[in-house]
């Protein structure tokens, strides 16, 4: 394993050898519009297939040769309404600099939170918004992108975990969800905040890349949800080495970032509800201080297999006051096996790994894809051959671009996505415990409150169907999803209680649509969201009744998204 990752290591600090200059300006994960016209176009082979998408943000100047990162049709150069397009030239050629979109993203949620992959953006009921804008300038192999966000959240109350529970499950809820930092309401009232966004200074040579970054990343081919790293949460202070174009070598062609980051907590409590009715304080104490996030993802397309994109991601998070030394920084040459670990780690931390591919046909305009991955590590090869999926997570999805005979350059899109985060049957012989919980540092695997992997959160199944139709940067279409919530904490905490079942499931049915129209970009999203036995209740449930679902326990949540964006 030290072999491959000291080869990994030598492969992207090598190519930085090559003195080209070129140009690290990045396109923000979930740019809305953008980022999945580029994927599109991927299909329709029109862009370079050595390109995984498992690693973003993209940088679509380097890795496409596009002029304008945010005009990749060269729309804005004919029906834009100013008299320039894309980045301006100064210092005899040597400098760039562009204003980045003016961005206004809104949200709103009638009867309780929904939703996530919106960054900065919180949890909450009520209207909610983003707003962003800056600029990017370079001069030689330096680059600056300033892109702060500004979010405000109205965050009304609504009918929490704690309305009319028992002290047993409210214990119950404490114990479960103080091993992770995922506060069921961010504050009492209106939230307020401003971050860095997507911001980064970058030094780029060739295909190689060194800076330090806030920007949001997302690692693996999910597209609704990934394992390791989304844009669920808030991006975070990082230091990164990464390419901006894939390496081609005789074997084939790799991506890969390395990345040594802090997390912080939300300082928040799991609920507003603090104490039992006995007075009990029901809050377990937390660390006061940061946690550390060392993290690696390398992606491989073997030139055998042409659109095949294999991968790997690791990642390890502990609290900054633990580590001492470099193998506490830099962790990557861990083994797997506990038993290779003597007497385990030397401090609390956390580690997840987990490995994808992705396959694409230019030819049927489709892709495959998967992710798998484990949270806890076997403790020697016996141990895993007698329970591989112990602790395992999954993602798979397929989609398809289907064109138009009638229409040129029309298309219906088919895309459908599962995520599996909950324990398998394995749990039965030996608890696993829930994805991004750890009994040693309590803040979990989260940032400012939000979980940094897959948005559906610890024991969160997912199925999601979408279909489109597309033409360049339009989009219409209907989405529907069905979401299980912490199936972990139910099948271990509220099963029980009472012998019923009472699952909290959402289906959900949207509207959704992207459009262009000059310098603008829009796009909408209206979804109608109902909750079966939500928050886990039995309100209303009738013993007598073989209905799956409680009659009359079931909530209607109307959620909706606006946003529009300037491009200069």
């Amino acid at each position: 394993m030290k072999k491959i990752y000291y080869s990994i290591l030598t492969v992207v600090i090598c190519s930085g050898l090559n003195l080209t200059q070129t140009q690290a300006q990045s396109l923000p994960v979930g740019t809305p519009v953008l980022e999945d016209y580029y994927r599109r176009k991927q299909l329709l082979g029109e862009l370079d297939s050595t390109v995984s998408f498992t690693s973003r943000p993209l940088f679509p100047t380097e890795a496409f040769k596009v002029h304008n990162v945010f005009d990749p049709d060269s729309s804005l150069r004919e029906d834009g309404w100013l008299k320039f397009d894309g980045p301006l030239s100064f210092a005899n050629g040597k400098g760039k600099f562009q204003i980045l979109p003016f961005s206004w993203q809104q949200q709103f949620n009638s009867h309780h939170p929904y939703g996530w992959n919106d960054g900065a953006m919180i949890p909450a009921r009520g209207y909610q918004s983003l707003i962003t804008g800056g600029f990017f300038a370079k001069i030689g192999p330096l680059s600056i992108q300033l892109q702060p966000e500004f979010v405000y959240a109205a965050n009304k109350s609504f009918d929490g975990f704690a309305l009319d529970r028992s002290d047993v499950e409210l214990r119950r809820y404490y114990a479960r969800y103080t091993a992770t930092d995922l506060p069921e309401r961010f504050g009492a009232g209106a939230y307020n905040k401003v971050l860095w966004g997507q911001s980064s200074i970058r030094l780029t040579i060739g295909p190689a890349s060194i800076g330090v970054s806030n920007e949001n990343l997302w690692w693996g081919p999910g597209m609704r949800n990934s394992l390791l790293m989304s844009n669920s949460a808030a991006g975070f202070k990082h230091i990164t080495l990464n390419t901006v174009r894939p390496i081609h070598t005789y074997i084939g062609s790799f991506e890969a970032q390395i990345i040594a980051g802090r997390l912080n907590a939300s300082g928040l409590p799991p609920l507003e509800v603090q104490n039992a009715a006995n007075g009990e304080n029901l809050l377990r104490e937390r660390k006061d201080d940061w946690r550390y996030l060392s993290a690696l993802n390398v992606s491989f397309q073997p030139k055998w297999v042409p659109g095949l994109f294999l991968g790997f991601t690791r990642a390890f998070h502990a609290y900054h006051s633990d580590l001492s030394g470099f193998k506490d920084y830099f962790p990557f040459f861990t083994p797997f096996q506990k038993v290779k670990t003597d007497d385990g780690d030397p401090f609390d931390r956390d580690q997840l790994t987990s490995l994808y591919a992705r396959w694409i046909f230019t030819k049927a305009k489709a892709e495959v894809y998967f992710e798998y991955g484990i949270n806890d590590n076997s403790y020697n090869f016996r141990d895993f051959i007698g329970s591989p999926d112990h602790s395992r997570a999954y993602l798979f999805g397929v989609r398809k671009l289907v064109p138009l005979k009638a229409r040129k350059d029309e298309f219906i899109s088919f895309n459908a996505e599962i995520t599996q985060m909950s324990q398998s049957p394995d749990r039965l012989v030996r608890e696993a415990g829930s994805w991004y919980t750890h009994s040693g540092v309590l803040d979990g695997y989260t940032n400012e409150g939000q979980v940094l992997g897959a948005g559906v959160g610890p024991g969160g199944n997912l199925q999601s169907l979408d279909v489109s139709w597309v033409k360049g940067l339009k989009k219409l279409g209907l989405s529907f999803e069905r979401y299980e919530h912490n199936m972990d904490f139910y099948y271990g905490s509220i099963n029980d209680l009472d012998g019923q079942s009472r699952r909290w499931v959402d289906f959900a049915l949207a509207a959704q649509g992207e459009w262009n129209y000059g310098n603008l970009l829009f796009n909408a999203k209206l979804q109608g969201i109902r909750s079966m036995n939500y928050q886990w209740r039995l309100k209303d449930y009738d013993p007598t009744s073989d209905r799956y679902y409680i009659p009359h326990n079931g909530v209607f949540n109307f959620h909706g998204e606006l946003g529009v964006s300037y491009r200069f």
